[in-house]
């Protein structure tokens, strides 16, 4: 999902002199960051942070990193616009590797791609779509909304839809529900399938409309199954 440009403020569980206390610092004063998408789950970029950068990730919301070809600090997508709000921060358990999940703006990559990774050496036969995640669409799909909430690219019908506001969204989840429940009626699944896929769509428009993200959503699911069944 994309950010609107406005940053968030982070919650520290601790000092942040407390935390640069905890990070194992190589001899030039570095440690690695690996940045993950936080809906997709995707490695995007191995990048260097020091003290100033971190303190600047976290004090921003959005990453900075050290340059150690050019040996200064950078803002992911000060120039290119495609920044990183934070959503965590944490460190390995020896203290020297950063993990930062982040919603995108765009590309992480210098080259236009997604993720740096691009670049497959080795997989295992058959293993692409697994690898992928069962549902990664869902995220990328989300990520596309929220792009289409943001820029609104004329002739889009996601735009459409925006423009409209939110009692056209949901006469459309309206619509889509009831044209699921007759595909389901009639036992006709290749149809059910295509009216479950739009419902999907529109629900996460939906959610984007109201400032929902599909995480708050899956916690919740994951609350229910942790609870103790009754029956």
């Amino acid at each position: 999902m994309t950010t609107d440009g406005q940053n968030q403020a982070l919650r520290l569980s601790q000092p942040l002199e407390e935390l640069l206390q905890q990070i194992r610092w190589d001899d030039q004063g570095l440690v690695p960051a690996i940045v993950q998408d936080a809906q997709s789950r995707e490695v995007l970029m191995l990048a260097y942070m020091n003290k100033e950068s971190l303190g600047k990730s976290l004090e921003s919301g959005q990453t900075w990193f050290w340059s150690r070809s050019r040996s200064e600090l950078w803002n992911k997508g000060a120039t290119s616009g495609n920044t990183q709000q934070i959503r965590s921060l944490s460190y390995d358990c020896d203290g020297d590797t950063l993990l930062v999940l982040v919603d995108r703006n765009g590309p992480a990559c210098h080259t236009g791609e997604d993720t740096c990774f691009y670049r497959t050496v080795a997989e295992l036969e058959g293993s692409t779509e697994l690898a992928r995640g069962r549902f990664e669409v869902l995220a990328e799909l989300e990520r596309l909304i929220g792009e289409r909430y943001k820029e609104r690219p004329e002739g889009a019908y996601t735009t459409y839809l925006f423009e409209k506001g939110i009692d056209k969204i949901l006469k459309k989840v309206g619509e889509e529900t009831a044209e699921s429940i007759i595909a389901a009626k009639n036992g006709d699944n290749d149809e059910l399938r295509l009216e479950v896929s739009d419902l999907i769509y529109h629900l996460l428009v939906l959610l984007r409309e109201r400032d929902l993200p599909l995480d708050d959503i899956m916690a919740e699911l994951e609350r229910r199954h942790e609870r103790p069944r009754r029956d």
